[in-house]
């Protein structure tokens, strides 16, 4: 949040995009005063109805209505009710998915008889915890809870066999190769990020040796996945990235399936408190979804 004093004594406020001054803080004030029996949350659940703050799907933005109200009460300028419980953290103290039973026996052929595969979105649904489980156990990085809008998918072989487990979630808001290689705005970025997904999990099943593949299945998720997120969370998004670290792969899959290299990461990693190096330096690749990519996530 960012507060700059202006003319005639008033104070104007910009959190993420959104600027605030006097009138708004204000209304703030006056939501809390007549609604004196109200928690936190239903407090900015109402303010969120009020000023119209929705996602696209229809959800009210209230995770980012809290914080705001939360950054205005340390700041002094409103008083927000006492918190009446404070919520546990349930993934800190989510437990690692557990090994699930199923076939593990090689299984060695050729693409075409393989065929057909099938594509299930599994979250939220009875297979998750298996796909959670493959990942955890199997994928050199091992499952951590995606934030966020995602989605979850098996891919299943005709005997309804798993062969490979493939997860989109939101991207990250600060990925210099991406952003140069868009060229879009600070302003285009802030207001367009919801449009890119990004591939944090990808993985062939360790006693799966099907040539091709891991670019087949590739090829197919990008002409489903707009769909399926759209479906889900009520817009399409128009291009998609991943990291491939090279001390480990060298990417072929996804150069195979028409990704684009778009550069490598610095290795400072997430809110690094330094300008050194601190993970792996990843490659960075990425996959747009429409010619008018650029066009499209650069408007402000």
């Amino acid at each position: 949040m960012l507060v700059s004093p202006a003319m005639g004594g008033t104070v104007r406020i910009k959190y993420r995009g959104r600027e605030l001054g006097d009138e708004e803080i204000d209304f703030i004030r006056e939501l809390i005063a007549n609604h004196p029996t109200l928690s936190r949350w239903a407090l900015s659940r109402k303010l969120c109805e009020a000023w119209g703050w929705v996602q696209e799907n229809g959800a009210l933005r209230d995770m980012m209505c809290r914080s705001l109200m939360l950054e205005l009460h340390r700041g002094g300028h409103i008083t927000l009710p006492l918190p009446r419980l404070t919520p546990r953290n349930h993934l800190a103290n989510r437990r690692k998915p557990k090994p699930v039973p199923i076939d593990r026996t090689a299984l060695r052929t050729s693409l075409d008889r393989l065929r057909p595969l099938e594509f299930r979105l599994v979250r939220r649904t009875e297979q998750e915890p298996l796909f959670n489980s493959l990942i955890e156990e199997h994928h050199y990085l091992g499952y951590t809870q995606p934030v966020g809008a995602h989605l979850k998918y098996l891919v299943l072989s005709w005997e309804d066999r798993p062969v490979a487990c493939l997860s989109f979630s939101s991207a990250p808001l600060h990925l210099g190769p991406r952003d140069r290689f868009i060229g879009w705005t600070a302003e285009g970025r802030r207001k367009n990020l919801h449009l890119i997904a990004y591939n944090p999990r990808y993985l062939i099943l360790p006693w799966v040796e099907v040539p091709h593949l891991a670019s087949h299945i590739l090829g197919r998720i990008v002409r489903r996945l707009p769909r399926d997120w759209e479906r889900v969370y009520g817009h399409r998004i128009l291009f998609l990235e991943t990291f491939v670290d090279p001390s480990r792969y060298r990417g072929t899959c996804y150069r195979a399936a028409n990704w684009i290299d778009l550069g490598k990461t610095t290795g400072r990693g997430k809110d690094a408190p330094t300008k050194r190096p601190r993970v792996p330096i990843k490659d960075v690749l990425g996959y747009p979804l429409t010619r008018r990519f650029r066009e499209l996530l650069g408007q402000g």
